[in-house]
């Protein structure tokens, strides 16, 4: 039993060393494995435009992390993926990747690809992903380019020996830095062969340069063709096409056509093209190198003459600019020689020769007569100056001229004036002395700002024909003190919301010392100007006017005194207008007068055409009341007094009844108004009513709260009672109130008393025989009258007698007529 025990326990042991050792082998395994590299790769390289055959393999994928896992290879990236797409492909298996096409390097020249190894099992990455390029190895398939291959070229003729004719440039599209782009350029052929056309190149540059010079009159275009030829194998190449057209030069000298010329001027005149001067040129027309440029060599010396030339026949033409005198010089020489714009060139022998050898410039002799004309007179200045006080008195000589005239006798020359504005002076025809006709005022208007007055005279010779000569007198007017200082303006305005000062400004025409600065002062007889107004400063050309108080908005007049500096004193009256300007400086403008009423005014007109018409009503009315018979039981009159102001006792008031439902009495006395209820009456509380008719001393108005007229009842019992019926009527054309009361008969009063009774205990019930006096309550303000229609105290449903109504008497007659015709108008029910 021990011996198996100690069998199972080496058995144990071994087993477990064994499970040990192989997982130690493992670990140390793939320790090892991630130390390898696991990539097997490299930069790839393939021909440009590789003919195949295709699919060409160009590299194997290898990955040492799928030994123990099935896998496959992938790729991404430009040429697979990406665009262009379909150029390569691996095969997933072995991990080979194939050139589907040939590949131009000018369009693509790399390709960026990624590398994924898979398990076939998860479709998962294995190991990390790696990328590396494909490049495109260059060959020589591009030939240099010309920029552009065919120009046209101006070239001017006096280019110099050695001188750029033009620029060549060409490109290579193969790869940069290598034989396959660089190139050479060279002249492959030139027409005509002369002047020898040479060629240099910097680069990828070439320069065509001149041997020699041009000759337009010879040859006048020029073909060119260059090469440019590249080093790479095997060699490409281009040409270029070259014009060269030649513009002409100056390259030939002008001449004149005839070698003399004659011309006559007459003496003392101005005229243009007097004298044409032709010339030959045999470049070409209408160039700086064939205009013409003439010059003179001898002969202006004073300038006399100009000479221009014809754009059209590139002729000379001569002008006299300033008169020529015959009695100094009666034949002028004239040496005048040509040249162009553009400056002479020469090519002798192909090539161009300095200045100095340049031949000399044509000249021509040009000989002009003058030819003696009469000689105006001449004054012995152009301008004479005379010095002269104003306001000096007529008849004063100011100036005598001196004149000569070489071809006349001085003493046959007549003097005129030929301009005097102001009319100012004459002048003897003989002598030519200037004597003043007027008094001359330095402040006309015919004197200028420099105080000078100008006359211009003239002498006129007896030739034939006659000559005139002139001279022009500035006569300098002194000034005088001879004009007060007055208002440059007589008005102001004055802005009272804002200022209390204008300015005032003076003037006077004299000039310095006569004039300002002045002195401004107040006129002192007026009391009321120096109370009123003050001068703030009074000294200079300015014054300031300043209101001492303010100033109602009106128009004031402000004498002043105005002195000058040589005491000259003058007295003006300042307008000044006092006003409101509001926010601007001159015075705001009145309301407009206007003949709108307004809602005011019409209220008005209809006012009074209501009073009117009420007035002729009342005046109607007296009228037929006249014709009334008075009775002389129609009653009492009685004077109503109102605006009492004291209240009697509550005891001794008497209630009226206002039919509503809340039992409420509006009491009147004077204008005090008060409410009661209808509780409060009761048969002990009502007074007899005789007594209340013999005293009058206050009356009780019912009215409803829609103001329509309504009767006033008192109600008494008792067994001696008589009841009275009041009506209350406003006249509003006159503006005051009148009461008529009116008595019936005691048997009418009574059967009324006794029909209005018992119709209000009907309504109200037992309300009547309470006793006492309850608290009253004034001034009720409820929800709006509710009284019930007066046609519960109608007489006609009880069947009274009501014959007595029907003869009142004749003024309750007429009054009822007028009322029942208003009430009718109105549509008013009762």
């Amino acid at each position: 039993m021990r011996t198996c025990s100690l069998l199972l326990l080496v058995a144990f042991i071994a087993l477990a060393e064994s499970f040990h050792g192989r997982h130690h082998m493992r670990d140390k395994r793939e320790l090892l494995v991630r130390a390898k590299r696991r990539w097997v790769l490299s930069t790839i390289e393939i021909q440009e435009e590789d003919p195949g055959p295709f699919p060409k393999e160009i590299s194997k994928m290898f990955n040492d992390q799928t030994v123990e896992e099935d896998h496959y290879y992938q790729i991404t990236g430009a040429g697979v993926t990406e665009e262009p797409q379909g150029v390569f492909k691996i095969d997933a298996t072995t991990g080979s990747v194939f050139a589907l096409k040939s590949i131009d390097r000018e369009t693509r020249s790399s390709f960026h690809i990624k590398f994924d190894v898979l398990s076939t099992r998860t479709g998962q990455p294995i190991d990390e992903q790696l990328a590396f390029n494909i490049d495109v190895k260059d060959i020589n398939d591009n030939a240099p380019t010309f920029l552009p291959p065919t120009m046209d070229v101006n070239v001017n003729e006096n280019l110099e020996e050695g001188g750029v004719i033009v620029n060549v440039k060409a490109e290579d599209n193969d790869q940069m830095n290598t034989d396959n782009s660089k190139f050479t350029f060279s002249l492959v052929s030139q027409i005509p062969n002369e002047p020898k056309i040479e060629l240099r190149q910097l680069d990828k540059v070439g320069f065509l340069t001149l041997k020699g010079c041009f000759d337009y009159d010879k040859v006048k275009k020029y073909d060119v063709i260059v090469q440019a030829k590249d080093h790479g194998e095997p060699s490409q190449s281009s040409q270029a096409v070259i014009t060269l057209n030649i513009i002409d030069t100056n390259n030939h000298a002008p001449t004149f056509r005839q070698k003399k010329y004659q011309g006559e001027v007459l003496e003392m005149i101005t005229k243009n093209d007097i004298l044409r001067i032709a010339v030959d040129d045999k470049d070409t027309p209408n160039t700086a190198g064939w205009r013409a440029k003439y010059i003179f060599m001898k002969g202006n010396e004073e300038r006399n003459y100009q000479i221009d030339t014809d754009a059209v026949t590139n002729e000379g033409i001569l002008s006299i600019i300033k008169g020529k005198d015959f009695e100094r010089i009666k034949i002028t020489y004239l040496l005048v020689e040509v040249e162009n714009e553009e400056p002479l060139t020469l090519c002798k022998d192909n090539k161009l020769v300095g200045a100095s050898e340049h031949p000399p410039r044509d000249i021509v002799n040009i000989t002009m007569k003058v030819i003696d004309v009469n000689d105006a007179p001449v004054y012995e200045k152009d301008a004479f100056h005379v010095y002269q006080k104003e306001e000096e008195p007529p008849g004063k000589e100011l100036f005598t001229p001196t004149i000569k005239d070489p071809d006349s006798d001085v003493s046959k020359v007549r003097h005129v004036l030929l301009e005097d504005q102001g009319k100012w002076m004459t002048i003897d025809a003989k002598t030519g002395t200037i004597t003043s006709a007027k008094m001359m005022d330095r402040e006309s208007e015919f004197v200028d700002e420099n105080n000078v007055y100008k006359i211009v005279i003239g002498a006129i010779d007896d030739d034939e024909p006659p000559a005139t000569g002139s001279c022009t007198i500035l006569i300098h007017l002194k000034d005088l003190n001879d004009n007060r200082p007055m208002l440059a303006t007589n008005g102001a305005i004055l802005c009272g919301n804002k200022d209390k000062k204008v300015m005032v400004t003076a003037m006077d025409n004299d000039a310095p010392p006569f004039g300002g600065p002045f002195t401004f002062s107040l006129v002192d007889d007026d009391k009321t100007v120096t109370q009123r107004w003050k001068l703030d400063p009074s000294y200079g050309d300015q014054a300031g006017l300043i209101s001492r108080t303010p100033l109602p908005y009106d128009n004031y007049s402000v004498p002043l005194l105005i002195q000058d500096q040589q005491g000259e004193i003058t007295s003006e009256t300042m307008a000044v207008m006092v006003c409101d300007c509001g926010e601007g400086v001159v015075c705001k403008p009145k309301d407009p007068v206007t003949s709108s009423l307004g809602k005011a005014g019409i209220g008005l007109l209809f006012l009074g055409l209501l009073l009117f018409l009420l007035l002729l009503f009342l005046f109607a009315c007296q009228c037929k009341a006249k014709e009334m018979v008075m009775v002389q039981d129609e009653g009492n009159q009685t004077l109503i007094q109102y605006n009492q102001e004291g209240g009697g006792s509550a005891g001794q008031a008497v209630p009226t009844l206002l039919l509503t439902p809340t039992r409420m009495v509006a009491v009147n006395n004077g204008h005090k108004t008060n409410t009661i209820k209808t509780s409060e009456i009761s048969n002990g509380v009502v007074k007899d009513t005789d007594f209340y008719n013999s005293r009058m001393v206050d009356m009780i108005n019912v009215t409803s709260l829609n103001s329509q007229p309504q009767r006033n009842t008192f109600t008494s019992s008792g067994p001696a009672r008589s009841n009275t019926w009041n009506v209350n009527r406003t006249n509003t054309g006159q503006g005051r109130s009148s009461m008529y009361q009116r008595s019936v008969s005691i048997c009418s009063n009574q059967h009324i008393a006794d029909h209005i009774d018992r119709r209000l205990y009907m309504m109200y019930g037992n309300l009547l025989d309470q006793a006492g006096y309850p608290p009253k309550e004034y001034a009720y303000e409820g929800l709006g009258s509710k009284n019930p229609s007066l046609d519960k105290l109608s007489l006609s449903d009880e069947g009274e007698n009501m014959i007595f109504l029907d003869d009142l008497g004749p003024k309750f007659k007429t009054l009822a007529g007028i009322c029942q015709h208003t009430i009718q108008e109105k549509n008013i029910k009762l």
